[in-house]
């Protein structure tokens, strides 16, 4: 799993089991290899290259991600299934039919010598759907105690019962919400590297800011809050509506990271609060920002819930995971109730090994 907050590659060893209707897991070890300097930099500016640029990036890419299995898998005996490869999201425009995630599975299946799964947003983009999120499958079937699991990485993403959802009608068995709630990590880390830092440790350059009420309004009066379903964010739309209304104002850095924080604490909130959520696991880079967190809790009244850390670490590269296996078995893995697609799909391309 590589995300939008270009923290580095996440690589999870993950077992299923089916008890009946009932699916296990356990996360057998996991490891984050790191993006170094350069490789930070071509990942952020992926959607500037050249035709043949970015495909030499997107096989290159593969080529790391192999490299980076076949290292974590030294001195373990077990026996892989499949490998099922997020890839690193470059380009993300559902509404004219792409959503685009580099890193050749090909070249991971040719140099790992293990049946890949890759590709999983395109079938449902081709359905008409988001191809977004993709994580609610496994929060339906792995982690359906919860009310509710808030995902914060580089852009913050909610999934509950449909029955929560207030025009459901049915029973809600088996149906899912979800959608991208708001932009978070892939602000924070954009104005913390400004000031040296890899990202807002704890919040604390947030923290030490004011917030600008006039900027917050603007920001969360965007129309993209005005709709409770069916919505994914992309890179694009965070840099043209969110960022660019920060850069273009007077503020500090620390104004500035005060300010968006506080907006996308209040829309966490705010969609919490709309679907009455009692129970909310919380995972991802964004679960340590404690700034963030608290900010979240002093605008509602429910229940967070932060798990050890290797599930708020490697939570979604489980699901991912997961995904892998339903689609080895050529079932459901992509849910139309979330992303608005006319069906649900078996997605991923599949490289043998």
């Amino acid at each position: 799993m590589s995300g939008t907050s270009l923290d580095g590659l996440d690589v999870a060893l993950c077992t299923f089991t089916k008890n009946n209707k009932d699916w296990v897991y356990k996360i057998v070890d996991a490891k984050t290899f790191s993006y170094n300097k350069t490789i930070k930099e071509v990942l952020k500016d992926a959607q500037l290259l050249n035709a043949e640029e970015f495909w030499q990036l997107h096989l290159r890419f593969g080529m790391f991600s192999a490299q980076s299995v076949n290292q974590f898998l030294k001195g373990k005996k077990h026996k892989i299934d499949v490998i099922a490869s997020h890839g690193h999201t470059v380009f993300h425009q559902p509404q004219f039919g792409m959503s685009c995630q580099i890193g050749s599975g090909a070249y991971i299946a040719a140099l790992t010598n293990i049946a890949t799964a890759c590709d999983f947003r395109s079938t449902d983009v081709a359905l008409g759907g988001q191809g977004a999120p993709l994580v609610p499958i496994g929060d339906e079937l792995l982690f359906n105690k919860y009310d509710a699991c808030l995902n914060i990485g580089g852009i913050a993403n909610i999934s509950f019962a449909s029955r929560h959802h207030p025009s459901h009608i049915g029973d809600g068995v088996g149906e899912r919400s979800a959608f991208d709630v708001c932009p978070t990590n892939l602000v924070f880390n954009f104005y913390a590297t400004q000031a040296g830092k890899p990202y807002d440790k704890g919040g604390k350059i947030a923290a030490s800011g004011i917030v600008n009420q006039e900027i917050l309004k603007k920001l969360n009066a965007l129309s993209f809050y005005k709709k409770y379903k069916s919505k994914s964010l992309g890179r694009e739309w965070i840099e043209k509506e969110v960022i660019a209304l920060l850069q273009d104002s007077n503020l500090t850095l620390q104004d500035k990271l005060a300010t968006v924080l506080e907006h996308s604490a209040f829309q966490v909130a705010n969609v919490l609060n709309y679907f009455k959520l009692k129970n909310v696991l919380i995972t991802g880079g964004g679960a340590y920002n404690t700034q963030f967190i608290n900010r979240i809790k002093h605008y509602i009244t429910c229940q967070l819930i932060l798990p050890d850390d290797k599930t708020i670490q490697f939570k979604e590269a489980l699901i991912f995971a997961f995904l892998g296996v339903l689609r080895l078995r050529e079932e459901t893995n992509c849910l139309k109730t979330v992303t608005g697609a006319t069906r649900n799909s078996c997605s991923g391309a599949l490289y043998l090994g």
